[in-house]
């Protein structure tokens, strides 16, 4: 009997599957393509509810530093948009608070930087601190540590305070010039111009100058002038053979430290180093002279 079954369900398959070549042929269904597996999207991560609470840390983009400033970020983490009318950071290591400018909105938990502009004479007797910011918002007033994790506050005052400790020996400063032949390929000059006080006090010993993104030294990996400066020397000026660092137009889209230098020193025996950037003509100048010798300029401003 399940022979008989078998052949018979045999037959049937057998006839469906077979037509005449005539118009009225049956069409094959279409067979089920594979499915093609996919990957889920991975959830975003959530933040959690507001703490309440207003968190501040301190960065410096070299914008801020070329401006001479430096920005404290105010992490709002309440539930409610804070609208600060005054922000206002205090440092043992400068002398009076620091106000911040470009005040406003800022959304419950996102972020806002306000600008601090750094003060001419810091605390020199006071190295080391913290700072705090005091915001004020509606009828609130907090006060809140400023994280500092690269030690903005502290690198500058340190950095200051040794600029302020060479004035007293002589002043610093780079010519506006970049004398240049004017031919693609060729090097240029650039001058530390050296002004002595005429009073006594320690030596000053001018040890290395370090290249930027866009200038370098010829022919060394930092120009080591050597250089050995008394407050009732005469003025000097220090030539120091320049070629452009990079050609690339992406270098001199970002060029926001492109004519910062930084002087290793010895200041009475003591190691330091200073940043000393040339003016907004002078940096013009070398820029010019960059852009020349890569072969990006017909003609040098700076002679």
């Amino acid at each position: 009997m399940r022979r008989r079954l078998g052949l018979a369900l045999t037959c049937l398959i057998l006839l469906a599957g077979c037509a005449d070549d005539g118009s009225d042929a049956a069409t094959p269904e279409p067979t089920a393509s594979r499915s093609i597996r996919t990957l889920s999207p991975l959830p975003m991560p959530t933040q959690g509810p507001p703490t309440g609470n207003l968190v501040a840390d301190m960065r410096q983009s070299s914008r801020d530093a070329a401006a001479g400033r430096m920005e404290v970020w105010i992490d709002n983490d309440t539930a409610d948009t804070i609208t600060p009318v005054r922000v206002t950071y205090r440092d043992p290591r400068f002398r009076t608070a620091l106000a911040g400018t470009r005040l406003r909105a800022v959304p419950s938990q996102s972020e806002r930087g306000f600008q601090l502009y750094l003060p001419p004479r810091p605390a020199c007797d006071h190295p080391r601190g913290t700072g705090t910011v005091t915001v004020t918002y509606g009828d609130t007033t907090t006060t809140v540590p400023v994280e500092d994790s690269t030690d903005v506050a502290g690198r500058f005052t340190t950095a200051r305070c040794l600029e302020l400790a060479i004035g007293q020996v002589a002043d610093l400063a780079w010519d506006d010039e970049i004398p240049f032949s004017g031919k693609a390929g060729d090097p240029g000059t650039l001058t530390l111009v050296v002004r002595p006080t005429g009073e006594d006090g320690p030596d000053l010993v001018i040890d290395t100058v370090s290249g930027t993104p866009i200038l370098a030294p010829v022919g060394t990996d930092v120009w080591r002038p050597d250089v050995t400066v008394r407050g009732t020397d005469a003025p000097s000026r220090v030539d120091l053979p320049i070629k452009p660092n990079r050609c690339d137009d992406h270098a001199f889209l970002e060029s926001g430290g492109a004519t910062a230098f930084k002087i290793g020193l010895h200041l009475a025996g003591r190691p330091g180093q200073i940043t000393l950037r040339m003016t907004i003509a002078g940096a013009k100048n070398a820029i010019d002279f960059a852009k020349a010798s890569c072969g990006q300029l017909d003609t040098v401003s700076g002679g």
